[in-house]
């Protein structure tokens, strides 16, 4: 049984639930409700959970300063989210309208922010990227403002975190150690590694992975290293760096075997 708490316009509004307060969006759905009605389902509304820190605070307080379309634009973009994955965590909903929030008062003031790893997050996270350039046009009628390219990475980071379970922060400081050992490969190996390439695109995305195993301190059942070290020299001493930066960068252990299966990776954009 849900009970109404407080109507934010005719497609939002909050509702106490015996497990918790809910945030129910959906067209038309607000229509005619007032504070106190009881409810036990509504049809084609959309129920949003809080998550991370917004657990600690009431809904009410919780969209304290979030303007009801933002909201819905944000419930879109999850919709949207929904068709190419099948399935996301809806309760990314008000970090993702804060977000928006902001962007949209950004652009209002002219204040651009350049996103550093625009190039990374596209060839990381492209169809989390692709999804948010889609739903651009449905920030722009809902808002009135036009996000840009870069605004749109840090977005995909918010759905992406609807994917994975990892807080956005997370995410981006992952992103960072990926562009910064992308740089480093290329200093060492002095050339240049295009993030559009499918070369570069797979090395940074076996970045990405080895990461993950590193943090979850997941062992590879492959060694390639002495395959490496006959084979590929020059590759697995880069990989060696790397590796050490990772471990430096995280302050947790790189496994041993990830030296090798990184620079058979590297060894494939290696310029003759």
């Amino acid at each position: 049984m849900y009970q109404i708490l407080k109507v934010l316009n005719n497609n939002v509004f909050l509702a106490k639930h015996d497990k918790g307060e809910r945030i129910l969006v959906g067209k038309g759905i607000g229509y005619g409700k007032k504070p106190g009605d009881k409810f036990t389902a509504i049809e084609n509304a959309k129920i949003y959970t809080l998550t991370g820190k917004e657990n600690e605070r009431s809904v009410i307080n919780a969209v304290k300063g979030i303007a009801p379309k933002y909201l819905e634009a944000a419930g879109r973009i999850i919709d949207e989210a929904e068709v190419v994955f099948g399935t996301i965590n809806p309760d990314i909903l008000i970090p993702l309208a804060d977000h928006i929030a902001f962007a949209a008062k950004r652009a209002e003031e002219n204040i651009y922010i350049p996103n550093p790893f625009i190039a990374d997050i596209k060839a990381l996270f492209g169809k989390e990227y692709t999804v948010v350039v889609k739903s651009r046009e449905i920030i722009e009628r809902m808002t009135g403002y036009r996000i840009t390219d870069d605004e749109a990475g840090f977005i995909a980071l918010h759905v992406h975190s609807g994917l994975s379970d990892t807080q956005v922060s997370e995410t981006l400081k992952i992103t960072q150690i990926i562009d910064e050992c992308m740089l480093n490969i290329e200093k060492m190996l002095n050339q240049d590694i295009s993030r559009e390439s499918l070369g570069g695109i797979r090395l940074m995305s076996h970045l990405y992975y080895m990461i993950a195993r590193a943090k979850a301190q997941e062992v590879l059942n492959i060694d390639l290293n002495h395959f490496v070290e006959e084979n590929y020299a020059r590759a697995g001493m880069v990989a060696r760096h790397i590796c050490r930066y990772v471990e430096d960068r995280l302050r947790i252990p790189v496994k041993s075997q990830e030296e090798g299966f990184l620079a058979v990776h590297i060894q494939t954009i290696i310029l003759p």
